[in-house]
């Protein structure tokens, strides 16, 4: 897990031992599946991950349940973390018959006809799971104003937090309050770090980006953004934000003082959150992660954030956790009949999420949608909250109060939209040049963001290739289809 990076699997609704994330065991490559064999009354889903290790008796349970309601079983084919985007490419390139599976490339497998359309599926079999979601999930999910996925509804806003180890503000008595900038947190940086010079005071390493007020029509790797604080109708070069350029400037700061590591630009080393190897790090928070509670039980000790960024609702988190039905499917309605009795049915998520009742948890009489964790919560012995189903429906232990789950709900409603939730952007007529800006972009993104160098010396060079690269035709043609977008 590193720190630099998105944690999906604390986006989870009740997760608060850490056994949920969706990082645990993402090493392993394989493929496996219920040894029980498929036939025409199972659906088979592709579900990125690691098979639990006690697959058959949660599926026996949970298929009583499926086939009570659907008139089918499910059959979960797992496929590891680093294999998962290879083999669903050949699966769907190749045209294999398979009913339901986690979204890879949701968008360009969905423009070129891999998955259904559920625009009308979705509301009609799915209907009662469908109307929980919040209108971000449907909206970020179109692709040429149809519906391909049915997404899990869980963080359907994140925003970006500076964490801090509290074992380490405790010891020197460091205060964090009116933290809302990376600058603002410089002065207990500086602290520390003359306490604690061995130890990462800012720990990020290869692929941490730095973070602001904007949202990214093809994702933050490239220099293609639109200013929640300016002109939302226009897309930028972040890098030639001022503000953006400001943060830059402070992580060059931060690296030349030692805060940073100094091969941080080269770096894979991990800092787990259970560790004392590091003082602040940056994370994402969504509501469902209910402050720092989820984040510091994984961690196995208390850790406080302070959010810097707009808690916002965009399409990469309307996609978080997308599962699609495949076009090669026989089984069409009821794959999409078996998906809203997952995301609707307490019973049946719950019972795949926290195990076995009775064995892994049972519930605590008296208090509606209360659970105590029994000896046999075990981890690998349940699936992933975050890309299983409906976290509302989710049960929760007594640390997750009526007040928490208040405004868990409001912080939802409250949370701003993006301008571009929405919007593909269609790379038919600029391909050769994206190819030339990734390549430009994988030269300088890790030196800059993670302030190796002085981005007042680099950043003219970075646009300077960008130029050769073709910026400004891709630019032209990204800002006409948003201009397009916009009047829709």
């Amino acid at each position: 897990m590193k720190t630099w990076k998105k944690v999906v699997g604390l986006s989870t609704a009740v997760v608060l031992l850490g056994a949920l994330t969706a990082c645990g065991g993402g090493s392993k490559e394989k493929t496996s599946g219920s040894s029980k064999k498929s036939d025409d009354n199972t659906l088979l889903m592709y579900q990125i991950g690691d098979k639990p290790d006690n697959y058959d008796a949660l599926m026996d349970v949970a298929n009583k349940k499926i086939e009570e309601k659907t008139g089918k079983k499910l059959n979960i084919q797992y496929i590891g973390w680093g294999d998962y985007e290879k083999k669903m490419s050949v699966i769907v390139s190749s045209g294999e018959n398979y009913d339901i599976a986690f979204a890879d490339n949701y968008v360009p497998n969905a423009q070129k006809g891999a998955y259904a359309d559920l625009t009308e599926l979705a509301p009609k079999f799915a209907k009662d799971a469908y109307d929980q979601l919040d209108e971000a999930y449907i909206k970020g999910n179109l692709v040429d104003g149809k519906l391909y996925a049915f997404p899990v509804n869980g963080n359907v806003y994140s925003q970006q937090v500076l964490t801090f180890n509290k074992q380490y503000l405790d010891k020197y008595n460091l205060s964090i309050d009116g933290i809302k900038t990376y600058k603002d947190a410089e002065s207990v940086l500086k602290t520390f770090h003359e306490k604690e010079p061995n130890i990462a005071a800012f720990a990020i390493g290869q692929g941490f980006k730095v973070q602001g007020d904007f949202d990214f029509p093809i994702g933050n790797g490239y220099p293609f953004a639109v200013d929640l604080n300016g002109d939302t109708k226009k897309i930028i070069n972040q890098y030639e934000n001022k503000d953006f350029m400001d943060s830059l400037k402070t992580m060059h700061k931060w690296y030349q003082a030692g805060y940073i590591p100094s091969d941080a630009a080269t770096s894979n080393t991990e800092f787990p959150l259970e560790g004392n190897t590091w003082f602040i790090r940056q994370e994402t928070q969504g509501p469902y992660d209910y402050g720092d509670t989820i984040l510091s039980n994984a961690a196995g000790q208390e850790l406080v954030s302070k959010a810097f960024t707009t808690p916002l609702k965009s399409s990469d988190q309307a996609r978080m956790a997308n599962f699609v039905v495949s076009n090669t499917s026989k089984n069409k309605e009821k794959a999409v009949e078996v998906l809203g009795q997952i995301n609707s049915d307490p019973e049946l998520l719950n019972g795949l999420v926290w195990g076995i009742e009775g064995e892994a948890w049972e519930k605590i009489p008296g208090k509606e949608g209360k659970i105590k964790l029994l000896d046999g919560y075990k981890p690998n012995t349940h699936l992933s909250a975050w890309n299983t189903g409906n976290n509302k429906i989710l049960y929760t232990q007594d640390s997750i109060t009526d007040e928490m789950i208040k405004e868990r709900d409001e912080s939802i409603a409250k949370a701003e939209t993006s301008p571009i939730l929405g919007f593909n952007f269609v790379t038919s007529n600029v391909k050769t040049e994206m190819s030339n800006i990734a390549n430009v972009m994988s030269q300088y993104l890790d030196g800059l963001n993670t302030g190796t160098v002085d981005p007042e010396e680099t950043v003219p060079k970075l646009k300077e290739a960008l130029a050769n690269a073709g910026y400004d035709k891709v630019l032209t043609e990204m800002q006409k289809q948003y201009d397009d977008f916009l009047k829709q």
